[in-house]
This record gives structure tokens, C-alpha cells and sequence, in this order.
């Protein structure tokens, strides 16, 4: 249930951007290949966390492990994703694709 609530929240806020910026075909292009490409990154991360192992190595509670860590690694995106929900200050000159919404 931890994992699905950070997924599901994380797609919302997928989705909130994709309909924000969709007059922008190279930020939505950029942004959807930033999320397949960290949709290998959390794979690899857990994977690195949790290798393949011979049965009952990580004991029981291996499954809930996978999930409170794939839920904290999900989290962390959809902070990193809420900065092109939130507006920008006034002259920052490094906001990139950001922008005033």
C-alpha cells in the first residue's frame, strides 16, 4: 500500500505536468524520456539494494522492504517533479524549461 500511494501520487503529478506544458512538444518530449529513464534508474537502485539472491536469503519481510524502498525512491521524484508545478522566483535566470504557471 506505501508503494501504490507514492505511484499513484507520482502519476498525478506526471499527469499535472503533461497537461500543463502541453504546448511545449520538446519539454513533454524531454519529460517523458527523463521518466522512462528513471523508471530504470529506481529499478536499477533496487536491484543494487536487493540482488538476486537464492530463495529466503533476505528472509520474509524481503517484499515489504522492496516496497518501503521503492516508495522512498518514488517520493523523491514526484519532490524533484513538483518544481515545474510550483512557480519560479522572478529572475532566476536558471530556471530552464521551468516557468511562470
Amino acid at each position: 500500500e506505501t508503494y501504490k500511494k507514492a505511484d499513484t501520487e507520482l502519476n498525478e503529478v506526471y499527469q499535472q505536468i503533461l497537461e500543463l506544458y502541453s504546448d511545449d512538444t520538446p519539454f513533454v518530449e524531454a519529460l517523458k524520456t527523463s521518466q522512462r529513464n528513471w523508471i530504470s534508474f529506481r529499478d536499477s537502485e533496487v536491484k543494487m539494494k536487493y540482488p538476486d539472491r537464492e530463495p529466503g536469503w533476505y528472509g520474509s519481510i524481503h517484499p515489504m522492504c522492496v516496497s518501503y524502498y521503492m516508495a522512498d525512491l518514488t517520493n523523491e521524484r514526484t519532490e524533484k517533479l513538483r518544481e515545474w508545478l510550483a512557480n519560479f522566483e522572478e529572475g532566476d535566470a536558471c530556471a530552464g524549461s521551468v516557468r511562470d504557471n
